[in-house]
C-alpha cells in the first residue's frame, strides 16, 4: 500500500493507493495554521488513522508547495511559509518511525500523470501547474527529476522567451524579478492585462470563455496568451524534449489550449518533427497527492514500510 500526502495552506489531503493504483481511503483535515508541529502531528494521525482502518502499513510520500534544500536537509522556497527552515521529511519519519519522502507538488503532480494518467508510458513527461501561479515538474522514467537544487522544472520564474520591445522589462513577479513566465501567463496575470485592455474584470476562464462565444476582446487577449504560452514551453521542448505536455491547475480547463498550444510550440521550437502533445490532465486536483504516493518504486516499499 502506497500512501500520498498533498500538505496544502488550507488543507492536508491523504490517499492510500492500493497495489493497481487505486483509491482505497482518502480524507482531509485542516492544516494547522501557523503551526508547524501541530502540522506534523497532523499528518502523523492521518496516516495512523488510515493504516488503522486498512490494517496494513504503507509508504509514505509527501507533496510539499516549495523543496527539500539537498545543502541544508531544510524546507525553501515554499508559500506555507511556515515550512520554511524546517526539516520536514526528517520530523515526519521521526514521528511515524520510518522513511518518508518529500517533492514539490508540481513535481508530484508530473509523476502522477506520467505513472497512470495523461503520460502514462512516456519516457519524459513535463507537468505544467498553470493557475494562480505557474510551475512544472519532470519525470524521467517514472522518477522525478529534481536537479541540484531541487528547482528542476521551476520553468514558471525564468524570463519570457523571445520578448517584442513592449514586453521588456515586463511586470515585476513576487520572486522579485522582472518578465517572468509567471508574471505573464497566470490566470491572474491573463486577468490583469485584460482589465488593463478592456476597463472589464473577468477571470482567466471567463475570459477564455467570452473568447469561444465571439467576444472580439477577449479573443485578442486569447491570441496573445496563446503566443505567450507556446513561447514559454517552445524553450522546454528545445531544453528536454518532453514525449508529452501535461496541463494541470486552473488553466487546464480551457479546453482550447489543446487546439491551440500545439502548433504554435513547433513554430517556435528547434526543428520539431511533429506538433508537442499537449494533454489535459486525468487525474485533476487528485494528481498532487496520488504523485506523493508514486514516490516509492515497487522495488522500494518494503524499506519504506520498514520502521
Amino acid at each position: 500500500m502506497r500512501i500520498g500526502i498533498d500538505l496544502g495552506g488550507t488543507k492536508i489531503e491523504l490517499v492510500a493507493l492500493g497495489n493497481a493504483g487505486n483509491v482505497v481511503w482518502r480524507e482531509r483535515v485542516p492544516t494547522p495554521k501557523d503551526d508547524y508541529a501541530g502540522t506534523i502531528g497532523a499528518m502523523r494521525d492521518l496516516v495512523v488513522r488510515a493504516e488503522g482502518q486498512l490494517g496494513q502499513r504503507g509508504s509514505v510520500g509527501i507533496a510539499i508547495p516549495g523543496a527539500i534544500s539537498a545543502r541544508t536537509g531544510l524546507v525553501k522556497n515554499a508559500n506555507s511559509t511556515k515550512l520554511i527552515g524546517h526539516p520536514l521529511d526528517k520530523d515526519l519519519a521521526a514521528a511515524l518511525g520510518r522513511p518518508v519522502r518529500v517533492a514539490n507538488d508540481a513535481n508530484c503532480f508530473a509523476l502522477s500523470e506520467a505513472t497512470d494518467g495523461a503520460g502514462r508510458g512516456a519516457e519524459v513527461v513535463f507537468g505544467i501547474i498553470a493557475g494562480t501561479g505557474v510551475g512544472g515538474g519532470v519525470a524521467v522514467g517514472g522518477r522525478v527529476l529534481l536537479g541540484a537544487n531541487a528547482i528542476a522544472g521551476e520553468w514558471g520564474h525564468n524570463p519570457l522567451p523571445r520578448p517584442s520591445h513592449a514586453e521588456i522589462p515586463g511586470p515585476v513577479c513576487y520572486c522579485g524579478k522582472q518578465g517572468c513566465i509567471e508574471s505573464w501567463i497566470s490566470g491572474p496575470a491573463l486577468a490583469r492585462q485584460f482589465t488593463e485592455a478592456t476597463g472589464r474584470a473577468l477571470i482567466a476562464t471567463e475570459i477564455a470563455d467570452a473568447a469561444a462565444a465571439g467576444d472580439a476582446a477577449a479573443q485578442a487577449a486569447m491570441e496573445i496568451f496563446y503566443d505567450r504560452f507556446a513561447r514559454a514551453i517552445a524553450t522546454i521542448v528545445n531544453v528536454i524534449d518532453p514525449d508529452v505536455v501535461v496541463l494541470g491547475g486552473g488553466l487546464s480547463k480551457i479546453d482550447a489550449l489543446y487546439r491551440e498550444l500545439p502548433e504554435r510550440i513547433r513554430a517556435y521550437a528547434f526543428t520539431p518533427e511533429g506538433p508537442t502533445r499537449v494533454l489535459k490532465n486525468v487525474h485533476g486536483d487528485s494528481s498532487g497527492v496520488r504523485g506523493a504516493a508514486w514516490l516509492w518504486r515497487e522495488d522500494e516499499l518494503e524499506q519504506a514500510m520498514r520502521g
